[in-house]
């Protein structure tokens, strides 16, 4: 059986950090199979979720809960036996730890008491998406999972819709279709987006299109309502900045005369554009001019 590869010169143990199956229990590395067998406990977010891969590959490593809820107060403990010596891993349900995942107060408890932390890459929905979606990643941002909260979602959406780079995020299934209409309300038609829905499983789908027109297929499909999801969602375009350019040269225009409800009303009817953001854009303009026209 091979050794674990410990860093040279220390006398502490070592925190593994080791991606796991997203889906296809096939979908693990050799070395992530053999680290799990060696260690001398494995740290999973859920132990009777991970019993399935565990008795799959026969790793028969005593395991323990880690979670949101007791992560900061079993810190202590592991940290003793990792000063002692003791090799953990760290494990989530899916995927790589810390992607929106528990495990993030224990590395950085073990990088503070110098302990070394060692990753073990391999499967990630967040890579596995933006491989096969068909939108540029060139450049992104990871946002994890949206706000539950309908207008903390938006106000997101608006801070990060006004870059260039696409943006990836994880969504629930029973809040989808809520997202899909703020995506379509806060950023229009113009940018496509990619929902990767249970990757590497049975019903693996791949939806690509404007928000409107996914939201569409899936009220149409409500199966797509299931599953684990990725959200990727184009980053502005140059075109929708020279429309904005118009827009707010035509919003300034309207301002000197109407509310900015009624304003941005003309300007959403005109352009295209969702009515909210264009809202927003006018309220903007009513604090900066002097003698503006107070909504109402």
């Amino acid at each position: 059986m091979k050794q674990l590869a410990e860093p040279e010169n220390v006398a502490s143990g070592v925190l593994y950090v080791v991606a796991t199956p997203i889906g296809h229990l096939d979908d693990i590395t050799i070395r992530a199979i053999d680290i799990l067998k060696q260690v001398d406990y494995i740290a999973a977010e859920d132990t009777r979720h991970s019993k399935k891969l565990l008795d799959h590959y026969q790793i028969t490593t005593p395991s323990l809960s880690l979670h949101e809820h007791n992560e900061a107060a079993r810190i202590p403990a592991l940290l003793e036996k990792l000063q002692q010596g003791e090799q953990l891993a760290l494990i989530s349900d899916a995927g790589t730890p810390l992607m929106s995942d528990p495990g993030f107060l224990l590395v950085r408890a073990a990088r503070e008491a110098e302990i070394p932390v060692i990753p073990i890459p391999g499967p990630s929905a967040l890579i596995a998406a933006a491989s096969a979606a068909g939108i540029a990643v060139n450049q992104f941002c990871f946002l994890g999972f949206l706000p539950h909260q309908p207008v903390a979602r938006r106000k997101l959406m608006e801070k990060y819709g006004s870059i260039e780079c696409t943006m990836i995020v994880y969504e629930s299934p029973h809040r989808l279709c809520a997202t899909l209409e703020d995506l379509n309300q806060v950023m229009g038609d113009a940018r496509n987006i990619c929902i990767a829905r249970e990757m590497t499983k049975k019903f693996e789908t791949f939806l690509y299109g404007t928000a409107a027109a996914v939201r569409q297929q899936i009220l149409s499909d409500t199966n797509q309502l299931k599953g684990e999801m990725v959200i990727l969602i184009e980053g502005r375009k140059e075109t929708e900045d020279l429309a904005l350019t118009e827009v707010d040269r035509l919003l300034k225009i309207l301002l000197e005369h109407l509310s900015p409800s009624h304003a941005a009303k003309v300007v959403a009817r005109y352009s295209g554009l969702p009515k909210q953001s264009i809202y927003q854009r006018a309220l903007a303009f009513n604090e900066n001019e002097t003698g503006a026209i107070e909504d109402s």
